[in-house]
């Protein structure tokens, strides 16, 4: 994708545009509910035998980390390639979070996880009609967002090993901040990729990938939001 240029304009009907957004953020809208409903039936309804699948296959949590980075890939390279490929690929991305949100659930009281999806949710949309609909372009911003988000990462890395409650209070914020300006530069991103393609490339393919991405900005939103109301309820 990185072969479009943010620069170029070509005229697009401005229907069909709205039908693209429409199906990206539906898609989008699909996978946190299937996140949600697959987080939920593993804490209820299949909660003892999935405890007993993870006490008895260790390389079950190694799965679970490892399995939405292929599955990432696998979306971001046949995108254009085979949409119902992908669209397969993002629903299952979807349940595989879903069951880490089961693991990260149970360490929060249910009124963290309330606030933080309310507060994820209240930021995301936000930006995402801001992305959207603003003139101001935001790919300088995204730059400077996917550059921090690097440094994020490493920070992460070595706080794993430290362990601190305080360094971790504080990543979580600036994650808040990375990720609510990789939702306005997504959501502008895929909007001017659709109006650059002009009808080339499948526009099912480029819903998905932009659903994948928006859905990242969110749950990554969630986590983080879900991090700072719990460490301060624990302070």
């Amino acid at each position: 994708m990185d072969n479009f240029s943010p620069n170029r304009r070509n005229v697009v009907d401005i229907t069909d545009l709205n039908k693209f957004l429409t199906k990206m953020y539906g898609l989008m809208t699909l996978a946190v509910l299937l996140s949600a409903l697959t987080a939920w039936l593993v804490m209820t309804v299949f909660a003892q035998q999935f405890t007993a699948f993870m006490v008895n296959n260790r390389w079950g949590m190694w799965l679970i980390i490892l399995l939405p980075i292929i599955l990432t890939f696998g979306i971001n390279f046949n995108a254009t390639r085979s949409p119902g490929l992908c669209l397969f690929l993002l629903i299952l991305t979807a349940i595989v979070y879903g069951i880490t949100f089961a693991f990260i659930a149970g360490a929060y009281a249910g009124t963290d996880i309330a606030t933080a999806f309310v507060s994820s949710a209240g930021v995301f949309l936000t930006m995402a009609i801001i992305g959207t609909f603003s003139h101001r372009d935001f790919t300088r911003l995204g730059s400077y967002a996917s550059a921090a988000l690097i440094g994020l990462i490493i920070a992460m890395l070595v706080n794993f090993f430290v362990q601190s409650p305080m360094i971790n209070y504080l990543l979580s914020i600036v994650a808040v901040i990375i990720f609510t300006a990789l939702t306005a530069w997504d959501a502008q991103r895929m909007k001017n990729i659709y109006i650059e393609c002009n009808g080339q490339v499948s526009s099912n393919g480029l819903a998905v990938l932009g659903a994948l991405q928006l859905y990242l900005d969110f749950i990554n939103l969630f986590i983080s939001f879900l991090d700072i109301f719990g460490s301060s309820n624990d302070r």
